[in-house]
């Protein structure tokens, strides 16, 4: 009974579940803008600030730094960091940004890193793209080199290519760097004139080249081989599946001892920022914000649905509860920052973000997770935490327990002044269309649940779309 109670309002199987999350998507628009926004933003910039850190494989999408021992970087990578000088590719005259970079760094993630730094308050939408650009490294005397992550000089070795980075080159710490229209034609070569005695030789034969553009595997990590050559591309780990390269074969048990310290480093950086986000998100008053009155109907509903039909279980309760806001909105949103932001989510940091979604989804569970030495490490990177923050979701739905009821009538006028808010942001001659469709599909069931339902009853619902249809059916 238990099993088949809590799964209510788990699926998506049924009209109203699907229309649920939709609901709690427009009435917490104004909280989440004026509340949970802050905190969420302020974790996905620690994730990706924390990832940058140290190197990232543009291919594989691992990374020194992770919370995800899926995305983890088992190699010993050796790198340094640099700083490089910006020209801001719109005002050259405007003072020379400085930039944060590795040495192992592909060329792609170098101009991410450079537009980033440039446009840092610029919704990514509105930001010059990376694959319009060139880099170019401008010495001495006026000296200039287009850097590009595969090239004439790219090395090869049997049947894998190596993506060139900063370290391929040669660059120096404090560079001089531009972001260039990218050239009409693939262009890999460098002027003769502009290249400085020292580097010549190296690059002599790369006055014409006309191979393919920047590659930009940084923004979807992927095994791009040459289906001609067939010449496999890596950049700091050759993928196992596709090398001759024995080290994935090592047990898993002894792989998860060895990173567990390097993750549980980088999640201890991250720590402030994911407290703070579940603790926003499970206080019914924050910084002066109150709580949502949907949450309050909604959850005040299901508690009258349990005592209608005799469920007394505070298990069943809650987990409905769960299964209502947390697990079908707010899992969404951290796994999905960039449904709210204006943002670029990286390979790596979906992955880091997933981990903190599983969490939150423990921390809503009144189950008791046993940890093993098969645990998978994202349940043992956070087992000391999620006592607390069960804690905190237990409190939560307590408190708004507590809370004074809301009438109908308060509810409607809430509900009419969210739709004055956003009426003229949707079509809603299309949405009613839509439902309608629906409803002629199913009109008899409709009619049918309407009539047994009391509220619906008093309002002559049934009688209502019945006229609806009836009118409907002469217009066409």
């Amino acid at each position: 009974m238990f099993t088949m109670c809590s799964l209510s309002v788990c699926r998506t199987e049924s009209v109203a579940e699907k229309m649920l999350t939709n609901w709690f998507t427009f009435l917490l628009y104004k909280f989440l803008k004026e509340c949970a926004g802050e905190p969420l933003f302020s974790l996905f910039c620690a994730i990706k600030q924390q990832m940058e850190k140290g190197p990232i494989d543009s291919i594989t999408g691992e990374a020194r730094y992770s919370l995800s021992e899926d995305k983890l970087i088992r190699q010993q990578i050796d790198y340094k960091t640099l700083v490089v000088n910006c020209i801001h590719p719109e005002n050259e005259k405007s003072p020379e940004i400085q930039v944060k970079v590795l040495n192992c760094d592909t060329i792609s993630q170098v101009k991410e890193k450079i537009l980033d730094a440039i446009y840092k308050n610029v919704p990514h939408s509105h930001r010059l793209k990376a694959s319009d650009m060139d880099l170019e490294w401008r010495q001495g005397r006026g000296q200039r080199m287009i850097l590009q992550d595969e090239d004439v000089t790219t090395k090869i070795e049997a049947d894998w290519k190596r993506l060139n980075m900063l370290a391929h080159y040669q660059v120096p710490d404090n560079a001089v760097m531009a972001l260039v229209p990218k050239q009409v034609t693939a262009y890999n070569s460098v002027n003769n004139s502009t290249v400085s005695r020292t580097s010549a030789s190296k690059y002599e034969n790369m006055i014409k080249y006309t191979g393919s553009p920047d590659s930009l595997r940084s923004r979807t990590p992927m095994i791009t081989p040459d289906l001609e050559s067939g010449v496999k591309v890596w950049h700091l780990v050759k993928n196992h599946e596709h090398g001759d390269q024995k080290e994935g074969d090592r047990g898993s048990k002894m792989v998860s001892e060895i990173y567990l310290t390097r993750l549980l480093a980088t999640k201890g950086t991250l720590q402030k920022f994911v407290d703070d986000l579940f603790e926003t998100i499970f206080s019914t008053a924050h910084r002066g914000s109150a709580l949502p009155l949907a949450i309050k109907y909604m959850f005040d509903f299901l508690d009258e649905q349990a005592d209608k039909h005799s469920i007394h279980d505070p298990h069943v309760r809650h987990t409905w509860k769960s299964n209502c806001l947390p697990l079908r909105f707010w899992v969404n949103v951290i796994k999905n920052p960039q449904f709210v932001f204006d943002i670029h989510k990286s390979s790596i940091t979906d992955a880091c973000l997933s981990v903190v979604a599983q969490t939150f989804m423990d921390s809503c569970s009144t189950s008791e997770h046993r940890l093993g030495k098969d645990s998978p490490s994202n349940k043992l990177l956070y087992a000391k935490d999620i006592p607390s923050y069960k804690s905190w979701v237990e409190r939560y739905y307590s408190d708004i327990g507590k809370m004074q009821a809301i009438s109908d009538q308060d509810m409607n006028a809430y509900l009419a002044e969210q739709s004055r808010m956003h009426m003229n942001e949707f079509n809603t001659m299309s949405s009613l269309s839509e439902i309608y469709s629906y409803v002629g599909k199913y009109t008899e069931e409709i009619v049918c649940s309407l009539e047994q339902d009391d509220a619906a009853r008093k309002q002559r619902l049934a009688f209502k779309l019945e006229q609806v249809v009836a009118f409907m059916s002469l217009e066409s």
